[in-house]
């Protein structure tokens, strides 16, 4: 009866093990293109389950140990469209066929600044890189400006360690050789080149499209060093309501919002950012504030209007106000302008619109677009007024045309009008105190022609030229090549070559020329500086197990005449603007890593080295002496580590940058040093996601608490230069100077957010 009862037992328990096993099977399967080719090393996982599996280099895959029942599968793999499947299993294998489709938003983004026409960025013959809001969430901030500094070979640099201004640095070239545009409209220029990246909503913001090298034969010879292109959301595109609201413990605010609205024939999306700072602190002791105080709000609104065959008609306006000031921290608007207490106080009021229509000719696509920006700028610098008015208009009328299968044409006419009033000797006619005021007046029409050239699948030439007439400088010709090669989808070159042209307002672009007690000295009249590129850039897309790996090169080298350079050394007490006499250099070669891994781990860095120096004659030996160039580093990285949890909803992100030596602008018998130490400004942020449309982020900025010497500003005990010519108490006649500045002075801090979107 004993061995009776242990047979039943045993068989009662292998027919449980058969029936269970009866219960589970496997999925075999295949993931494809549509076209059949295969995708390597996708994820395809079961919905509410831990199991799943990688497709192989073949794009096959097998899921064992599957339930019996009706199951969900989800299929992801960077580069393509996440996805989901209904499959049932209901014996031993299920075989299933998954077809996927590629993602332009992931590794093949639609850019239009390359070429002015939308093209995947793959298929761009100038290569150009992409970066999304999300990217720049990684480290928010309250402008552009600042979120640029996680960008390779681009560095945000600060101008003037009082008034914080400052521009854009590509290639280690000043940001007056890059073009900033909003939609195409290269509406930010002039005066407004320290301002143009700050208040720009962020709700507003599709993408940043970002082109290191020549692109003035499309543009104009302002974009010699490159360009950065803010493309705006269509509302179309945009959410109903997204709110952001920021705080940092130095008791900086930033809000942001974004509201869509409108009805069938036109749709509008309304965004309004606010930045507050207003507690001065002087943490390095030197009696003036670390950072400026600022008080800025922008207005920005875009209209979308629905047209038949959907031709495009849009009109988008933006309004900023902004009070800075900085200073000596006694300092109060009473002594605005008064040699009593020091301090730099700019207030700046300016519109912008933009506009584009396409016509209504059937069979062609001709658009129309301009823009008019005015910028009022009422600013002083201790006791020196800078009053300032610019006003752009500017006009351009592209037609698309393809010509053939292998010929795609572009042809456009352009204007642009320029005028420009202040109180400096830029605008006046004879002396100081008997001279007219004459504001300037430029007219720069144009005519610009490109051929984009497809030899093949393989080949790619883009020929373009450009012809302005400047009314003050006359003919302007820039001719532009483009030579793009891609024996595979995975692995793309690129050539361009290109020349550019640009005439030179001081006071405009260089805050240099208006702050310190330094006195601004033009030897002569300035002529244009001309400059030649070069750029060669190379794409390798990997496809492991792991993910997939992007590597962007380039070398680049562009070679300049008759070039501008502030001379700070000749003369403690002065700032000299004069044509080279010879050449200047700008050369070097970065570098690109963009892992994306099968798990929730994505990192991307970047280095970028770089020769930046100009070749001066020496007017004592007549040989040609080689100088650095001033603020630019020789070497430069980023990085964004990104690791999301997603049963948590929870993402961290690790951003950061590093800046080797610059060279500073120091006075004879200086105790500073010559160079600037390496640094690094590094950030660490933590978000949670929640179902209802909420996130809240915060981190720390600065992780190391880095920042510049305490006497970055010399005597800044006399700001005036009151005590200066004392020889007991000042043996060396050092004078006032502000300019030996090349990182923010402001430490460690936290900060804090809030998001609410309504999709």
């Amino acid at each position: 009866m004993k061995r009776f009862i242990q047979l039943y037992i045993i068989f009662i328990i292998t027919a449980i093990a058969q029936v269970a096993f009866a219960q589970t099977g496997k999925i075999i399967g295949k993931v494809t293109l549509k076209n059949g080719e295969p995708i390597p090393f996708a994820n395809i996982a079961i919905a509410n389950t831990q199991l799943g599996t990688a497709s192989d280099e073949k794009g096959n895959f097998i899921i064992n140990n599957v339930p019996l029942g009706k199951h969900t599968l989800q299929f992801s793999a960077i580069g393509y469209q996440n996805f989901s499947r209904k499959v049932t299993l209901v014996g031993a294998v299920t075989r299933v066929s998954l077809q996927a489709e590629e993602n332009a938003e992931a590794l093949d983004e639609i850019v239009v600044t390359g070429t002015m026409k939308a093209i995947s960025r793959k298929n761009s013959p100038v290569p150009i890189e992409v970066f999304s809001p999300q990217y720049f969430k990684k480290n928010p901030t309250p402008a552009l400006f600042e979120a640029l500094q996680i960008v390779n070979g681009v560095r945000p640099q600060l101008n003037c360690a009082v008034c914080n201004t400052g521009d854009i640095h590509i290639n280690g070239m000043e940001g007056s050789y890059t073009m900033v545009m909003i939609d195409g409209m290269p509406i930010v220029s002039g005066l407004s080149t320290v301002y143009g990246l700050n208040g720009i909503p962020n709700s507003m913001i599709e993408r940043v499209e970002v082109v290191k090298g020549p692109a003035s034969t499309l543009y104009g010879s302002e974009a010699v060093g490159g360009l950065i292109n803010v493309i705006t959301k269509t509302p179309d595109k945009a959410a109903l309501f997204a709110l952001d609201v920021m705080g940092t413990s130095w008791q900086e605010y930033n809000i942001d919002l974004g509201v869509k609205f409108g009805n069938r024939r036109a749709s509008s999306l309304l965004g309004v950012n606010y930045f507050n700072y207003t507690n001065p602190i002087d943490n390095n002791g030197d009696g003036f504030t670390d950072i400026t105080l600022q008080n800025r709000l922008s207005v920005f609104n875009k209209w979308n209007f629905k047209r038949i065959n959907n031709r495009v008609a849009s009109l988008a306006g933006r309004f900023i106000y902004e009070d800075r000031w900085g200073g000596q921290m006694n300092w109060t608007p009473e002594f605005r302008g008064t040699d009593q207490v020091y301090g730099e106080s700019i207030y700046t009021t300016r519109y912008e619109l933009v506009g584009a229509y396409q016509l209504p000719i059937d069979g062609e696509k001709i658009m129309a677009s301009f823009s008019y920006s005015h910028h009022d700028q009422n600013s002083v610098y201790g006791d020196t007024w800078y009053i300032a008015q610019q006003q752009i208009a500017f006009g351009q009328l592209v037609w698309d045309k393809k010509i053939s299968k292998s010929h795609d044409a572009l042809l456009g006419l352009a204007l642009r009008y320029t005028w420009y009033d202040d109180n400096t000797p830029a605008t006046r006619i004879g002396d100081e105190n008997s001279g007219t005021n004459k504001p300037s007046e430029v007219y720069l029409p144009g005519i610009f022609v490109q051929d984009e050239i497809s030899i093949g699948k393989t080949h790619k030439i883009l020929l373009g030229m450009r012809y302005d007439y400047n009314s003050d400088h006359g003919n302007i010709f820039t001719p532009r090549f483009n030579y793009k090669f891609a024996p595979n989808k995975d692995n793309i070159f690129r050539l361009s070559v290109g020349n550019g042209f640009r005439v030179v307002n001081l006071f405009t672009e260089d805050h240099a020329a208006t702050t310190g007690a330094r006195e601004v000295i033009v030897r002569e009249e300035l002529k244009p500086e001309r400059s030649i590129n070069a750029n060669l850039n190379y794409q390798k897309y990997i496809a492991t197990g792991l993910g997939v790996f992007t590597i962007d090169a380039t070398l680049f080298h562009t070679r300049f005449s008759n070039k501008i350079i502030a001379d700070y050394e000749t003369n403690d007490n002065q700032i000299i603007y004069d044509n080279l006499d010879g050449h200047a250099i700008s050369q070097g070669a970065s570098l690109n890593l963009d892992f994306a891994f099968t798990f929730p781990l994505k990192i991307m860095a970047g280095i970028t080295a770089m020769e930046v120096y100009s070749m001066d004659r020496n007017t004592t030996t007549g040989n040609l002496e080689r100088n650095r160039q001033l603020l630019t580093e020789n070497i430069s990285g980023t990085f964004a580590i990104s690791y999301t949890i997603p049963k948590w909803n929870l993402s961290i992100d690790y951003t950061g940058n590093v800046y080797g030596p610059m060279k500073l602008p120091i006075l004879e018998n200086d105790f500073r040093k010559e160079f600037s130490d390496t640094y690094s400004l590094q950030n660490i942020q933590i978000t949670k996601k929640f179902a209802n449309g909420f996130e809240v982020y915060g981190g720390v900025k600065n992780l190391l608490n880095f920042t510049p010497p305490a006497n970055s500003i010399m005597r800044a005990f006399d700001p005036f230069d009151k005590t200066a010519n004392d020889p007991v108490t000042n043996p060396n006649g050092y004078t006032f100077d502000p300019t030996y500045v090349y990182a923010p002075n402001q430490g460690i801090r936290g900060f804090l957010g809030v998001r609410y979107t309504v999709k």
